[in-house]
């Protein structure tokens, strides 16, 4: 486990996820502090999705438990995980097409909102206040991930690299504390990886939250991450530093083959 001293955010404790006859996640532990960005890697088929599939509520766990600032996860609903601080994309892209990038960006707004349909319907105070607040946000997310010039149109008619940014704006708009982000450099080029580098450490400058990162674009893994944890076959093989979990034998038997895993990490 990482040796950052920094609270803990969230703590992954012997996880264990299977479908069918085959084990996905095998007791797979971790944590990672606040104001953290941690990279999750491992080659495919390694369990990395299921597990962030398990965080934000779209797999159930079949044992351990899963905490968030110490509270449990595991038995929560999505809608409940996304008001108490987590967010996510995916690896290809969950976006509304013919929604414009506007549109699509207030939809991550809703865990945010209290007043109900009813209120919004009739107007109410309260539901005006909502709206503006959420404009606001709006507003700070289009400048923030340079979205502004796009704002109108419709998610369908941007390059990939922009939708992108869509998708990561509307996970930002809902304040999460823990920002889960799969493997946002897919079929990016080597100018826009560099600039969702400068990206991620804008949002961090810019919001109190942690970021964990399944990405298989190492240099960004190992330029963005102080805290780098790897899974294969469902398990955790490595848990530190980049520069530890790079030359680690069991990562390096992982990803080039060889002899087998040496032992779990603890």
């Amino acid at each position: 486990m990482s040796g950052d001293s920094r609270a803990q955010l969230l703590a992954v404790q012997d996880v264990t996820v299977r479908f069918g006859q085959v084990t996905a996640l095998d007791h797979v532990s971790f944590a990672m502090g606040e104001d953290e960005v941690c990279g999750l890697i491992g080659p495919n088929g390694s369990g990395k999705t299921t597990l962030f599939n398990s965080i934000s509520g779209f797999c159930r766990p079949h044992g351990g438990q899963i905490l968030l600032h110490g509270q449990p996860l595991t038995a929560l609903p999505r809608h409940r995980r996304a008001a108490l601080g987590v967010g996510r994309t995916f690896q290809n892209l969950a976006l509304f097409r013919s929604m414009t990038v506007r549109e699509n960006i207030l939809v991550g707004a809703q865990p945010l909102g209290h007043t109900g349909f009813l209120a919004h319907g009739l107007a109410l105070p309260a539901a005006r206040r909502e709206a503006d607040a959420a404009g606001r946000l709006l507003d700070e997310m289009l400048d923030l991930l340079d979205l502004r010039a796009v704002a109108a149109l419709p998610v369908g008619a941007l390059p990939f690299a922009v939708a992108k940014r869509v998708e990561i704006a509307r996970a930002l708009i809902a304040k999460p504390r823990l920002l889960l982000l799969d493997e946002p450099a897919c079929g990016l080029n080597h100018s826009e990886v560099e600039a969702l580098l400068v990206m991620l450490r804008q949002i961090r400058a810019r919001f109190p939250l942690s970021i964990l990162l399944v990405e298989h674009h190492m240099g960004l893994v190992m330029r963005a991450c102080s805290h780098v944890v790897a899974l294969a076959a469902g398990s955790t093989i490595a848990d530190g530093t980049p520069a530890q979990v790079q030359r680690d034998p069991n990562v390096i038997s992982a990803y080039l083959g060889g002899d087998p895993v040496i032992e779990r990490a603890a």
